[in-house]
């Protein structure tokens, strides 16, 4: 899914668009299988009567109550987690109803860190942390898939930023036209 266009800036592409990496819905999910074979357990065990359907609709009723909050819920706080990095910044979107977001500029970053355990090494997952100038301490992305490779990219895209804006910064420079029409360096 790409990333909407409305957010970006006129010469910024999204160089990758992540969300946390898929094992953190795997618990929701089997929670989900185990919870459809609970109720049905449950509304096979209503004993016949009057009231037998009364009750099935309350045990179904429960565990459609318990799938919004255990699966429905780490889903779509999951599908709308989104870390988007361009060539001119991170973005870090959250939120189901109300939204939060953040934004670093590449210029920005002075370290990018990761670490893995052995497991997040098994599912190739980690934590990326981001150290940038002006602030107190790292801004922390845990459950990142490929976070090695995606502290690598950062890395680089900080580094061709740098050079990029040394580049433009040269080319002001080199525009520069004195009110007497003579260059500063012509004299030497």
């Amino acid at each position: 899914m790409a990333y909407p266009d409305k957010v970006l800036g006129d010469d910024e592409e999204v160089v990758r668009h992540l969300h946390p990496h898929w094992l953190t819905v795997f618990w929701p999910i089997v929670g989900f299988l185990v919870l459809v074979g609970v109720a049905s357990f449950g509304a096979a065990l209503v004993p016949d009567g009057a009231e037998q359907g009364l009750w099935r609709l309350v045990v179904v009723g429960a565990a459609v109550v318990l799938a919004l909050w255990l699966v429905a819920v780490p889903l779509l706080r999951w599908r709308t987690t989104h870390y988007v990095i361009t060539t001119h910044r991170l973005l870090h979107r959250t939120g189901i109803l109300s939204r939060h977001g953040r934004d670093i500029g590449l210029s920005r970053i002075t370290d990018v860190s990761y670490r893995q355990s052995l497991w997040d090494r098994v599912i190739n997952s980690g934590t990326v942390s981001i150290e940038t100038a002006g602030e107190g301490g790292p801004t922390v992305f845990s459950a990142i898939p490929d976070s090695d490779g995606v502290q690598q990219l950062l890395n680089q895209l900080v580094e061709e930023d740098a050079d990029r804006r040394a580049q433009e910064g040269a080319a002001h420079l080199g525009e520069y036209h004195p009110r007497d029409g003579h260059h500063p360096t012509e004299q030497f």
